[in-house]
């Protein structure tokens, strides 16, 4: 079972630690008041705003963009490949088809009917 929060839904993370770790969370969350769940998140966020500010994950994560905007078009390109380019459709609307090309005539419309 999940909770909704104003900043979204929570999802359950089981992280195993050693015996020792988690007494040592357990105190920290007793002297807080807090419970040990939110001791965890607390530390997840602020290791997360640490790693975001550091230069070295910065240029990591940019190559990891990078990377990912190469998969993108390569799949973007496998699927105009395979199906046509709708780009290419919205870009040249007026041109003729192959086959009406050929034949010397623009290319068929289909008119609307007195239903449409």
């Amino acid at each position: 079972m999940s909770e909704q929060t104003a900043g979204g839904q929570l999802r359950t993370l089981a992280v195993r630690i050693t015996e020792d770790l988690r007494a040592q969370l357990d105190v920290v969350a007793q002297i807080t008041g807090r419970s040990t769940t939110e001791e965890i998140r607390l530390a997840l966020e602020h290791w997360i705003e640490k790693t975001k500010s550091d230069p070295a994950s910065l240029q990591k994560a940019e190559a990891i963009r990078a990377e990912i905007e190469r998969e993108a078009e390569t799949r973007r390109k496998a699927i105009a490949a395979i199906f046509g380019s709708q780009d290419a459709a919205e870009e040249k609307p007026n041109e003729k088809t192959e086959e009406s090309a050929s034949a010397g005539r623009p290319a068929a419309r289909r008119s609307k009917t007195s239903s449409e």
